[in-house]
This record gives structure tokens, C-alpha cells and sequence, in this order.
């Protein structure tokens, strides 16, 4: 009985931290595109600023 509960367990607990380094990655590709649009915004202002 207690294996039946063990291993089931293991790897639930093996998909959510999987799932947390995915979203964490992903939070960072979000954040990588966003300061790239935010370098874009700021060459167009200073390009507009000449």
C-alpha cells in the first residue's frame, strides 16, 4: 500500500518543480523582450529628440 502512495507522490512533486524552472524561464524570455522594447522606445525617442 504505501508504495502505491510513495511513487505517485515522487513524481508529482517531479512535475511541479519541473513546471517552476518552465515558468521561471519563461519569465525571463518575457522580461528579455520587454527590456528590448523598452531599447527600441528609447532609440525612436532620441532619434525623434535629434
Amino acid at each position: 500500500m504505501k508504495g502505491k502512495i510513495v511513487f505517485p507522490a515522487m513524481f508529482l512533486a517531479a512535475m511541479l518543480l519541473a513546471a517552476c524552472n518552465t515558468v521561471e524561464g519563461v519569465g525571463e524570455d518575457v522580461q528579455a523582450g520587454g527590456e528590448a522594447i523598452e531599447d527600441t522606445a528609447q532609440d525612436v525617442e532620441d532619434d525623434i529628440n535629434k
